[in-house]
This record gives C-alpha cells, sequence and structure tokens, in this order.
C-alpha cells in the first residue's frame, strides 16, 4: 500500500480543522447591532429546530436502511452505511450552523467595511460547509480503505450509500 493510502485521514482530519478554524474566524466577526443580533439569532434557531427535525425524521429511514443491509449484505456493509450517514449529517450540522453565524456577520461587513470584506465572510461560511464534506468524505472512505480494501472493498460503498443518501435528502427537504 502507498504512503498516500496512509497520508488521506490526515489530510481528512486537517481539512476539518481548516473549517473550524474558519468558523472561529467568523465568529469574531462583529455581528452588529442588538436588532441585527436579535433577527440573527431567531433565524439560526429556526434553522437548528428545522434541521433537528429533519435529521429526527431521516434517522427512522438510516436505521430501516441498516437493518436491511445487515440482513440482505453484511453488517460491515451495514456499519459503512450508517457512519456514511453520520459523517453527512454532521456536515450539515456544521454547514448550516456556519451559515446562518456568518449571515449577520456578512450584512454588518457589507455595511461597515463594504463588498470585499462581505464575500470574504460570505465565502468563509460557505467554506465551512465545503470542507467539511470532503474533509468527512475522505476520512471516512480512506479508513474504510485502510481497513477492507484487501478484504471486502464493497464495504466502501456502503459508506459512499450513507453519506449520499442523507445529502440527497438533505438538499430536497431543505436546500442545504
Amino acid at each position: 500500500m502507498s504512503i498516500y493510502n496512509f497520508l488521506a485521514p490526515v489530510f481528512g482530519i486537517a481539512g476539518l480543522g481548516i473549517a473550524f478554524a474558519l468558523y472561529k474566524y467568523i465568529l469574531n466577526q462583529p455581528a452588529g447591532n442588538a436588532t441585527m443580533v436579535e433577527i440573527a439569532e431567531a433565524i439560526h434557531e429556526g434553522a437548528m429546530v428545522f434541521l433537528k427535525r429533519e435529521y429526527q425524521i431521516l434517522a427512522i429511514f438510516v436505521g430501516i436502511v441498516f437493518l436491511l443491509l445487515t440482513f440482505a449484505i453484511n453488517i460491515l456493509t451495514a456499519v459503512a452505511f450508517l457512519c456514511g450517514a453520520i459523517c453527512s449529517m454532521c456536515a450539515g450540522f456544521f454547514g448550516m450552523n456556519a451559515a446562518t453565524r456568518a449571515n449577520v456577520r456578512t450584512a454588518q461587513a457589507a455595511t461597515s467595511e463594504g463588498q470585499g470584506r462581505a464575500l470574504e465572510i460570505a465565502f468563509s461560511g460557505g467554506a465551512v460547509m465545503g470542507l467539511s464534506v470532503a474533509s468527512l468524505g475522505l476520512l471516512g472512505v480512506s479508513l474504510f480503505f485502510l481497513i477492507f480494501a484487501g478484504s471486502n472493498p464493497a464495504v466502501i460503498n456502503g459508506f459512499a450509500m450513507g453519506a449520499s443518501s442523507i445529502a440527497l435528502f438533505a438538499r430536497v427537504g431543505g436546500g442545504i
């Protein structure tokens, strides 16, 4: 096995670290006046309640597919499916959290510092989601590859199916 196979999980973790650093950067930006903060908190709270409800419904789907995969294929594929679904849900959570926090800060930056600064904050908010998706996907696939590549490569498909199915439902259910 190549050294690159062992570096992939490291790059996945590094990507998550960069996403976290961007999130902290966003939180350190001014959020505006009291009215802006109040509206932003209401939006954030509503988005997180929606996401929680969506994930409760998706958990039923994940549980059913987990059982079907366990009995139709094998437990390893079912576990990989579950891990993929969890990674996809985490990416959605991280992205929604960052986006709702970045919105008011983007508006404040546009008002006080101009278009360039606003674009920088908005782009950072979106980058948290993008980096989370890519990093969690890389981390999950690379770990399953390292563990099962020689013995059962089909398990990797379970991870991909879990991640993709949650991403599909998240897009349809709320435009994440």
